[in-house]
């Protein structure tokens, strides 16, 4: 398989209110992490880092423009690669030691990364069979409630266990835009992980169906309505139901 150039790794979309997308156009869609640069007045936030194949820091200049606060929706290989590359990072409490020390089962790069993911295989000299995630450990411990301040835009954690322990998402009121991890987005949902929880992933579904909001920024996959948020909840929980 041919290889891309290290300056082709990355895409980059504005979304509006002061958001961007960045992702990996070269791995297919189900693995493709969303990875989400927030703009704020006193510093930015980026949610999550992709798979860590590229430095973010080397070839995305938008993300060494000012401070930065590296926020980790979930441990998974495909959301924390680039971590390390960033002084300030958060995680849930839950999922500290996997920051800390991410082993390829823990990530789940064991048994998922492998050249069948790629369209274009990352630059020299990456390797499927020995990649892994590098230590990145947490300088903020978070937990349901807290915040994440950029100044003039305040993002309360929610914590939404179920397709992992500490798994994460982001909610600016103000604005009603929630950055939901893999917990919900519009494509096929993952429940079956090693540490993932049925139990949990429902209270978590429950807790976001009425949340008021505008958009919703997923871990995959494209962004999405109030309405359609609402709607891919309600129908995941009525399967669940009917079962």
């Amino acid at each position: 398989m041919e290889r891309a150039r290290p300056e082709d790794w990355y895409r980059l979309q504005t979304k509006g209110d002061g958001v961007t997308l960045i992702d990996e156009p070269f791995i297919h869609a189900f693995y493709r992490c969303n990875v989400w640069h927030v703009r704020g007045r006193d510093r930015d936030m980026l949610v999550d880092s992709g798979m860590g194949v590229v430095s973010l820091r080397d070839w995305v200049p938008l993300v060494t423009e000012r401070a930065l606060t590296a926020v980790a929706s979930h441990t998974h290989f495909d959301h924390i690669g680039c971590h390390h590359e960033f002084d300030d990072r958060c995680v849930h409490r839950a999922e500290a030691d996997i920051l800390a020390h991410p082993t390829r089962a823990a990530t789940l790069a064991e048994p998922y990364v492998t050249d069948e993911i790629f369209d274009l295989l990352p630059p020299l000299p990456y390797q499927s069979a020995t990649y892994a995630v590098k230590a990145a450990p947490a300088t903020r411990l978070l937990e349901d409630g807290d915040v994440v301040d950029l100044g003039d835009r305040r993002f309360e954690v929610i914590h939404t266990p179920g397709h992992s322990p500490g798994g994460i998402a982001l909610w600016e009121a103000a604005t009603g835009i929630l950055f939901s991890g893999d917990i919900v987005y519009d494509g096929p949902l993952i429940e079956d992980t090693y540490h993932s929880d049925a139990g949990d992933y429902h209270r978590s579904m429950v807790r976001l169906h009425d949340l008021p909001v505008r958009v919703v920024h997923g871990g995959h996959f494209p962004s999405y309505d109030g309405a359609r948020h609402r709607a891919i909840i309600r129908a995941w929980l009525d399967e669940k139901e009917r079962r």
